[in-house]
């Protein structure tokens, strides 16, 4: 993807779900006016959730997701069945694809009330229209939006992309400054350029803010820890806000004055996926961590660990410093998250700009309904250095919970 590409996590997520051969990979292609996925008549081509990011109107910046059959066999495809369930967690808008000729399946029906199960809207297709007599076409009932549609003539194509726009919910977005600014208010982004830091480029939730604070008409001023100081020396006006990198975040507190409201990238991160107070209400489990308990640090993308990586290396060190003991950590990346919890003390989560709201919502609720403290870098980070109020006091919203 283009470095200058809606993020993924900021894409609306398309589900196409339905049985091998029900025509999804054909239907997506029709849709798209491209041939993003391979089509056979061989069952099972879609063997594993397939991503393709792109623009379809009138939605706009989408990721559709191509997944495997609903009724593949054997263990294997059992596996597949999991993944393509699994994939509903970050799923805005669902497309069932039923094969028309033969109608809703046993495996169609559970499948459309666990989606409903789940709150995502849904449109059934019914594919393969042009082999339907009037009176097949007339037969066909569901309780949910649906549409006869052709992927191979292109029968209600237009129309069935207009009728998945109107599904969206038109849900009020999460905020993560726009609320707290003043045109021509300045921010100062502390951003360490290290090891981990991308070649040529900031990483993706400095990038959100930067953008989010050009968008509300403030002033953004980029910075390094070392120039921390020179550069607020310089201002001619007090900064509505300073934004550091959570890692540097107790160097940075020393240096930034009380007056001045203090925050990180990661738990802008948190209030924009809206995790912020659920991950406020999980940081005090750090408190009663034992020897031997098991934290699950996780994060929701892939990258090369360094020698010096916060999730594998910084942030068990300050835990065991914390606590004064030895704990066991398990790690986790990008779309592995476990599905029971109950073995763990608690879960430190990372900003999740890689992940939608929808799918840092459903961990966050997997760990509620298990009764497993969870809570985000950032937060963690502040309160083991004991700065978790003040870098919580821009947030109107968590005032109540800071008494």
């Amino acid at each position: 993807m283009s470095l200058n590409c809606t993020p993924s996590g900021e894409r609306i997520h398309i589900g196409i779900f339905g049985k091998r051969n029900a025509g999804k990979s054909s239907l997506i292609n029709a849709i798209t006016s491209q041939d993003l996925s391979i089509v056979s008549d061989q069952k099972g081509t879609t063997t594993d959730p397939v991503f393709k990011a792109m623009e379809l109107l009138p939605l706009g910046p989408v990721m559709v997701i191509d997944t495997p059959g609903i009724d593949d066999e054997g263990e294997l495809g059992n596996m597949r069945v999991q993944r393509a369930y699994q994939i509903l967690n970050k799923t805005h808008l669902a497309i069932l694809v039923v094969d028309g000729i033969y109608g809703l399946s046993e495996e169609d029906e559970k499948l459309l009330a666990f989606i409903q199960e789940k709150n995502v809207p849904v449109i059934v297709a019914f594919n393969k229209s042009e082999l339907l007599t009037d009176e097949e076409r007339q037969n066909i009932k569901v309780d949910v939006p649906y549409m006869l549609v052709s992927a191979a003539t292109g029968e209600n194509i237009y129309q069935f992309k207009t009728a998945l726009a109107k599904l969206l919910p038109e849900d009020e977005p999460n905020v993560m400054l726009e609320d707290l600014l003043q045109p021509n208010d300045v921010v100062v982004l502390v951003t360490p350029i290290d090891s981990s830091a991308p070649k040529g480029r900031l990483i993706l939730p400095q990038q959100l803010v930067i953008r989010n604070i050009i968008d509300n008409k403030g002033i953004a001023i980029v910075v390094q820890p070392d120039e921390l100081e020179n550069a607020l020396a310089k201002l001619n006006q007090k900064p509505r806000l300073v934004v550091t990198d959570s890692q540097v975040f107790s160097r940075v507190a020393k240096i930034v004055p009380e007056d001045i409201e203090l925050t990180s990238f990661s738990i802008l991160m948190a209030r924009y996926k809206g995790a912020l107070v659920n991950s406020i209400n999980g940081v005090k489990a750090l408190d009663s961590i034992q020897d031997d308990d098991i934290v699950l640090i996780s994060e929701g993308c892939t990258h090369h660990r360094q020698c010096d990586d916060i999730g594998t290396v910084k942030l068990p060190n300050w835990i065991r410093n914390h606590t004064k003991s030895e704990p066991k950590f398990v790690f986790t990346s990008g779309n592995e998250f476990p599905i029971d919890l109950h073995n763990y003390k608690m879960i430190i989560h990372c900003g999740g700009c890689m992940l939608n709201e929808r799918e840092i919502m459903y961990r966050n609720k997997c760990a509620h309904l298990q009764n497993i403290p969870m809570t985000n870098y950032g937060i963690a980070i502040a309160y083991l250095n004991g700065i978790l109020k003040r870098t919580l006091a821009p947030f109107p919203e968590v005032r109540d919970i800071l008494k």
